[in-house]
């Protein structure tokens, strides 16, 4: 009797080398693994969130700083040109305050060294300083536009050494007898520029 299971051995190839059926069997060295289905895989990145831009913003300055109409405009127009939205706006015009503050704050002092310059000059200073604030404002009387006594207080150069100096030397030249005016002297630590300009706020 022949035996029907004499073939039925572990196939081999064309060489009568054996090779491996088994579909559990690790690949081969050399060989590449399959690759995972990962669903995340290629999915695009999420947007990240747009800013909310308001129609108008809403800034609250500090005491002691104002923001006007026009400049209010221009922030406004910037803001919206960098997508800016409420909080950062409010963050960007605080440091502008910040800046402005500074800026007011440095300018008071200077104008207060002014004021002491002129109050220990030793030509127009001293004891008869408020004399010769008298004939310094006589001049600015005589020859000052409204124009010029607005600029002069505002900017505080009314304060400044030469300007006073100026002033004096023209007042002296068109005075008679060299004294216009002069204040009590219990006032003599007062504000040079508030004696040239006496009706300015």
């Amino acid at each position: 009797m022949s035996d029907t299971n004499a073939g039925a051995g572990t196939p081999s190839n064309d060489a009568g080398e054996p090779t491996n059926t088994d579909s559990n069997a690790a690949p081969a060295a050399g060989s590449a693994a399959p690759a995972s289905a990962d669903p995340a895989a290629g999915s695009p990145d999420p947007k990240p969130t747009e800013p909310v831009v308001p129609e108008s913003y809403e800034l609250k300055m500090p005491d002691g700083v104002e923001l006007d109409s026009a400049a209010a405009e221009e922030f406004t127009a910037i803001a919206k040109e960098l997508k800016l939205d409420q909080a950062a706006a409010q963050k960007l015009a605080d440091i502008g305050a910040k800046m402005a503050t500074r800026q007011a704050q440095a300018h008071a002092q200077l104008v207060e060294t002014w004021t002491e310059q002129v109050k220990t000059d030793k030509d127009i200073g001293g004891d008869k300083l408020e004399e010769n604030l008298g004939v310094a404002r006589k001049a600015i009387d005589t020859f000052g536009s409204p124009e010029l006594k607005a600029l002069l207080n505002s900017t505080g150069l009314g304060n400044h050494p030469e300007v006073v100096k100026l002033a004096f030397k023209v007042g002296k030249a068109i005075s008679e007898d060299r004294f216009v005016g002069g204040a009590p002297k219990s006032n003599a630590n007062s504000d040079p520029a508030k004696k040239l300009f006496p009706n300015m706020n």
